[in-house]
């Protein structure tokens, strides 16, 4: 061992939630084996795919396995590997993880936790799986070699305030994890996990699938010679515990639920069960076999850019690469699985996928799977699934109708959206055409940031005067899509904040043409008067979309609306502000009085002499800004205004 010792700190969060570890946050301790040869399973892949790209990395991969082994005497387990190693900078960066992965939340998130199983769920979500070890054990010893290196690590800890790392002369290449178990207690579902029954039932149901042999030196019994001489004595025996079946290469008749599950919290790194589980296999000018999982809860980092997408590459069953992205697009980003293709090259990197035909192909066939597959679970008799699938994945998918125009018309059918028909209840494009009232010609929505500004908003009032539903947007990428997606089913898209509306039947527009012609007449003066004394909007005229208020601020047909400004200026891109159409109520006593008093003072006013004139105007505008949620661009002046027309009140 050389002098390169370092004892260093845990930072003060990471501590507290290896106390948590420590003190086991729920009760099923046997999966810390899972996690472990989870790791030993990812390091033999890599180190197979690495000397298939590295011609000069002279390892022997001729017999790459797992390995128990177990002290009984000293109460060790060790679980070791001969794959790709780490590097001390490697080991290091590990320990990183677990403050770089989002601690204080986890924390945060684990004491809301109602249940040991949303515990679990949530220490699945933050990857740290390899911290699991300290559930059942007083010590944790990590040594291990990268594959081309000459000097080892160990790094060591017992889950206190410090660990230690340091660097060894001579270390075998991969990784060998030992842990220095606590006593077994039962009623803590704490189990002796130096026992070889207990071994093999953990391997049997959780890592049966794995690729690589899990061996385990086990003791027989043999009887050696005959009659008199006949004796007894114990042997040592290694057996592999795992059959190495890949799921993906089975009929789904063969397979059971549990098995599937285990192999989906496998490649996903979660603790979860899966929503769903699609098995795919296809045939003729390129084959490939897939198994594909959609989750039941979203990952916390769902929405992050660390984030990584993408299912597992195989090639004839070879670990080609992990989060292979050209497989899935980024608005599926939440499924997980395998794909593993017959006729690509071992060799295949990601800038030679990018370009592949063949990839290309089996993305476009898997993105209709899960598509089908979710529009399978939108029209099954029990809903749950669906409604689960859309509450945790609904915001992601919509990101689709951005990039994906093969399936726009497949991802509009699939997806709900609220709406002032129901207040719990969402609605999918087919429920609201279905309910459209006689002479309605299209889709009505709103976008916004809360279902209370949105059904509180001015633009509302006629349409729940008329009874017409409204769609209710209010995810951000709500606000893309609908500038992007014309129609549905024939019917345009329309938002009521945007252009004009009408609502009025042919009926009705000739019983109120008489009184439309005569109010454009009356407010003719006042409307121009307004354009001209009001910088921020490009024109004033009156609506019939109003009830109770008095005005409201619309948008031209192609105008960005405020929330997609703020959006963009948000993320650094320099947007033009937009003028906005000031419409007013023609019936509001504010309006008409407005009108009165232009008309009574209008040559004063025209000269600019009527400062309270032009005060209402700004009023009156700052007013829709406000109903709308929007913001002022200078609050005092309008506040200044407001609070010297109240103390004349008083």
């Amino acid at each position: 061992m050389t002098e390169h010792v370092e004892q260093l700190e845990f930072q003060a969060e990471t501590h507290q939630l290896l106390e948590l570890m420590i003190h086991s946050v729920y009760s099923n301790k046997d999966t810390f084996l899972r996690e472990l040869i989870s790791n030993a399973s990812d390091a033999l892949d890599k180190l197979r795919l690495e000397s298939f790209r590295d011609k000069d990395l002279h390892v022997d991969t001729s017999d790459l396995h797992v390995e128990l082994e177990v002290d009984k005497d000293n109460r060790i387990l060790t679980v070791r590997d001969n794959g790709i190693g780490m590097s001390r900078a490697e080991v290091v960066d590990l320990i990183g993880t677990l403050a770089k992965s989002g601690t204080a939340e986890l924390r945060k998130k684990l004491n809301e936790a109602k249940s040991e199983a949303a515990a679990e769920e949530l220490i699945g979500q933050f990857g740290i799986g390899f911290y699991s070890t300290f559930m059942v054990a007083d010590k944790v010893t990590l040594t291990t070699r990268k594959a081309g290196e000459t000097e080892g690590t160990r790094w060591e800890s017992e889950g206190q305030s410090t660990y230690t790392i340091e660097t060894l002369d001579d270390a075998p290449q991969g990784t060998a994890v030992s842990l220095h178990l606590k006593p077994a207690d039962e009623d803590d579902h704490l189990f002796d996990y130096t026992l070889e029954w207990k071994l093999r039932e953990i391997v049997k149901k959780y890592s049966d699938f794995i690729a690589w042999p899990i061996r385990m030196q086990v003791e027989r019994t043999v009887t050696e010679g005959e009659g008199e001489e006949k004796t007894e004595k114990t042997i040592l025996e290694e057996q592999t515990l795992n059959s190495m079946k890949a799921l993906w290469t089975r009929p789904k008749s063969e397979v059971s639920d549990e098995e599937y599950k285990e192999f989906y919290k496998h490649v996903s790194h979660g603790w979860d069960d899966p929503l769903e589980i699609i098995p795919m296999k296809a045939e003729g000018t390129f084959e490939y076999q897939a198994l594909l999982f959609i989750p039941s809860h979203a990952p916390f980092d769902l929405f992050t850019r660390e984030h990584k997408r993408g299912v597992q590459l195989y090639v004839k069953r070879v670990f080609i690469m992990d989060n292979c992205e050209e497989l899935m697009p980024e608005y599926l980003r939440f499924v997980k699985g395998v794909v593993d293709a017959q006729d690509l090259s071992l060799n295949v990197s990601r800038e030679i996928l990018q370009q592949d035909r063949q990839i290309q192909m089996i993305r476009k066939r898997l993105v209709k799977k899960v598509l089908s597959t979710v529009k399978d679970l939108q029209g099954a008799d029990d809903q749950e699934k669906y409604q689960t699938f859309w509450k945790e994945f609904g915001r992601v998918l919509k990101e689709g109708l951005l990039s994906d125009f093969d399936n726009r018309e497949t991802l509009l059918q699939v997806s709900s959206f609220a709406s002032t028909d129901s207040e719990e209840e969402l609605t999918t494009l087919a429920q609201y055409v279905e309910r459209m009232k006689d002479g309605q010609d299209a889709i009505y929505y709103m976008t916004g940031e809360t279902r209370q500004q949105v059904e509180s908003s001015p633009h509302m009032e006629a349409f729940k005067a008329k009874g017409r539903e409204v769609l209710i947007l209010i995810d951000p990428v709500d606000e893309m899509w609908v500038g992007s997606v014309t129609e549905f089913d024939g019917k345009p898209f329309q938002s009521i904040a945007k252009g004009e509306v009408d609502l009025e039947t042919e009926e009705e527009k000739k019983a109120t043409e008489s009184l439309r012609e005569q109010q454009d007449k009356d407010f003719a003066e006042l409307l121009t008067w307004l354009g001209k004394s009001l910088d921020n909007v490009k024109e004033v005229r009156l609506t019939n979309r109003l009830t109770t208020s008095p005005a409201c601020l619309v948008g031209d047909v192609f105008d960005f609306t405020p929330m997609l400004e703020r959006m963009y200026r948000a993320s650094g891109q320099l947007v033009p502000e937009t003028k906005r159409i000031l419409e007013l109520n023609p019936t509001h006593p504010l309006v008409t009085g407005l009108r009165d008093a232009y008309d009574t003072r209008k040559d004063d006013a025209d000269a600019g002499k009527v400062p309270e004139l032009t005060e209402t105007a700004e009023l009156l505008y700052g007013t829709a800004v406000l109903a709308e949620g929007g913001e002022l661009k200078d609050p005092a002046r309008f506040a200044q205004i407001l609070t010297e027309r109240l103390t004349r009140t008083l």
